[in-house]
């Protein structure tokens, strides 16, 4: 019986893969699928599906803290291959997360299997040499920024725009207003493990700072929902808001109660884009391991980490990287944006501009027809449409 097989490893894949995954399914009702994900891709599941592993929970990422993890994706990738070997996929989806999907990608080629890759790894930020990799095992490149396409289109990769899914799930921005009294100050310090373990912490001492300047603070931490509250508990370490208080600890789908944040502290990744597009005013801060950090810093090659600066082409919201992002840094920089009125706008404006340039709603539907568009998966469409 004919069966996709859909592979993502991070939280914001395990995202995209359930809103594919439930495109197909509007489309062709009956197709079924093999999954590797998380808790959403999971949900998203119908009778018949198989769940194969949850990657997107373990928090695997960066260059060396993999390396801890090669044995359980070792036997991951073994399955999958043994699955691919003995047909019971007819084809394959990579959901981002370069560094086990390319191995992925690899055995799907080996074994005559067509392969399809929904969200580009960064080729354009470090190793552009991947696009060669890409070229030779993947079918079609399915890129949701739009400088993505002239770059693959270049080297000779099939490729096709279809815009970024955030669009879809996130809420218009509001428009420019003053700040609130209490200050509500949002803490986003990432979906993995380490990152809030690194972030968390340094967020809390930058509000001492802050609270000398705005003293009635509401703080709002905004937890992953792959990660246990104990995960924030153990990261606190005994911090205190200026109150004597904690954050509020919310789970939310919505992004209601993030759009109503005057400020956000947070991780670089994806929430970046999600503050970008909600029109959220931010001071971005991103801490490796030293190990990584060096690796990054050798291979990257774009001037900038977050999204929204990379979409404007210069540095719309502060960044601290590393070494310099200390508690007295976040501070500094917060209540920079949030002592200038007029700069504060200024940001709040260019941000929600970003939406333009990411093209509408309904980029998973788009990524749903041009798989179904492509040969390979025409005869999965017709045996259960």
């Amino acid at each position: 019986m004919s069966r996709l097989l859909i592979v993502a490893g991070d939280p914001s894949g395990d995202l995209y893969a359930s809103m594919l995954v439930r495109e197909l399914r509007s489309r062709v009702p009956g197709m079924l699928f093999a999954a590797v994900g998380g808790p959403l891709t999971r949900a998203a599941l119908g009778a018949g599906d198989e769940f194969l592993a949850d990657l997107a929970s373990l928090g695997v990422t960066g260059f060396v803290e993999p390396a801890r993890r090669i044995p359980l994706l070792s036997r991951l990738k073994a399955r999958l291959d043994a699955r691919l070997a003995s047909g019971g996929a007819d084809a394959v989806v990579c959901v981002d997360y370069w560094g086990f999907n390319s191995r992925v990608l690899e055995a799907a080629k080996r074994r005559g299997v067509p392969a399809y890759y929904f969200i580009s790894p960064q080729v354009w930020a470090s190793r552009p040499g991947r696009v060669a990799r890409i070229k030779r095992c993947v079918s079609r490149m399915l890129v949701i920024f739009p400088f993505e396409e002239p770059l693959y289109r270049k080297a000779g990769v099939p490729v096709t725009w279809v815009g970024h899914p955030l669009l879809d799930l996130l809420p218009q921005p509001r428009a420019s207003r003053p700040l609130t009294d209490p200050l509500r100050l949002g803490l986003l310090p990432g979906s993995r493990p380490s990152e809030v373990r690194r972030h968390l912490p340094l967020f809390m001492a930058a509000l001492p700072r802050i609270a000398r300047d705005y003293p009635r603070l509401e703080v709002t931490l905004f937890g992953a929902a792959s990660l246990a509250d104990s995960h924030y508990a153990a990261a606190f370490s005994g911090a205190r808001l200026p109150d004597g208080g904690r954050p509020r600890l919310v789970r939310e789908t919505d992004y209601a109660e993030r759009a109503r944040q005057d400020l956000v502290l947070t991780s670089s990744g994806t929430a970046t884009l999600e503050n970008a597009l909600l029109g959220l005013p931010m001071v971005v801060v991103y801490k490796l391991s030293w190990p990584t950090y060096l690796l990054a810093r050798a291979l990257i090659r774009v001037e900038h980490i977050a999204m929204p600066n990379i979409l404007a082409g210069r540095r719309v919201v502060p960044e601290l990287v590393q070494h310099a992002a200390t508690p007295a840094a976040v501070a500094r920089e917060a209540l920079a944006l949030l002592g200038d009125p007029r700069r504060l706008r200024a940001v709040r404006a260019e941000l929600s501009g970003l939406r333009e340039r990411l093209g509408g709603p309904g980029a998973a539907g788009r990524a749903a027809e041009a798989l179904l568009d492509e040969p390979a998966l025409r005869p999965m469409h017709e045996a259960v449409g």
